[in-house]
């Protein structure tokens, strides 16, 4: 397993290398190297509200399921876990990380800490699946005659396999095999308590909104400081589609694979493939930047252990 993880790393990295290389690397860093500073900070700071709101998320997803979080204990841990899902590969280390610092004390107890970081990637991603869907189910009505025959073709195969993974997810849940039943039930169990009941979707919905809304708008100023701002529209078309590419698994933070998808997207709205590559690149260093405060509390974790 850990082969086949270092073999889907290598190759992502390979394709990093391979795109930069085929659209101009010159051309490439004199656009990140002249990028607008004021997108910049804007984009930074956009790390750090994504960071504090999905924290309050996730603390509000744990007192759903009984565990109490403090903020500060929650804001910490998530920037933690935001740092090493940008410098491990898969994008879930940080997530094992924060419930295994919020394991029950002495008893070393996983479940509802681990619940709880679950279904509140459940709610995250939940939501921006439903952005991406109808972004891809819309943008042929919105840009009809820009996008070429063979990507028509692509984005209709997208949007009926989304259709498909959707229905056999609600026919799993409604109709569990026999060998899963127990463990669904259960799952079921708590994403109505963490999720659903006494509004509490309301909550959730606000939360994964306004954080999905900031990743897109990142990418959109990230865009915008190379000197290739994108219109409206491709806020729910285009970049979502990138954005989906940093969930492959085999890469880190989907590095290579969300290049790849910017070269081929940025064209269809008139700037040239090395301007994709380069505000892809551009998105990756902000978000890798702006977790940087997790560093601080690795330190205090580290000296936690030495005193211990």
């Amino acid at each position: 397993m850990r082969l086949v993880k270092l073999i889907g790393i290598i190759a992502a990295f390979a394709l990093l290398i391979a795109v930069i290389w085929r659209f101009g690397p010159a051309r490439i860093a004199v656009s990140l190297a002249s990028a607008d500073p004021l997108c910049v900070s804007a984009g930074l700071l956009l790390v750090q509200v994504q960071v504090v709101l999905s924290a309050l998320r996730w603390r509000f997803t744990a007192a759903r399921l009984g565990q109490p979080l403090g903020v500060g204990r929650a804001i910490g841990d998530y920037y933690l876990g935001t740092l090493l899902n940008q410098l491990l590969p898969g994008g879930v280390a940080g997530d094992a990380v924060r419930a295994h610092r919020n394991r029950t004390e002495g008893a070393a107890d996983w479940k509802v800490p681990a619940q709880a970081v679950l279904l509140e990637r459940i709610a995250g991603q939940g939501v921006f699946f439903l952005v991406a869907i109808f972004g891809i189910m819309l943008w042929p009505l919105l840009g009809e005659a820009t996008i070429p025959e063979s990507m028509r073709h692509i984005l209709t195969g997208s949007s009926l396999l989304a259709a498909a993974l959707a229905l056999t997810a609600l026919l799993l849940f409604r109709f569990p095999p026999k060998p899963i039943h127990l463990q669904l039930r259960k799952l079921k169990i708590d994403l109505a308590r963490a999720l659903l009941h006494d509004r509490a979707w309301m909550a959730q919905a606000a939360f994964s909104l306004v954080i999905v809304a900031s990743y897109i708008a990142m990418f959109m100023l990230a865009s915008a400081a190379i000197g290739a701002p994108l219109p409206l529209p491709a806020a729910i078309t285009a970049i979502p589609l990138c954005l989906l590419m940093m969930l492959v698994p085999a890469t880190i933070a989907g590095w290579g694979a969300r290049e790849t998808a910017a070269a081929a997207l940025w064209p269809l709205f008139g700037y040239t493939a090395s301007d994709g590559i380069a505000a892809s690149i551009l998105y990756g260093i902000l978000a890798l930047v702006g977790a940087a405060p997790g560093l601080v509390f690795v330190l205090i974790a580290l000296l936690g252990r030495k005193r211990r």
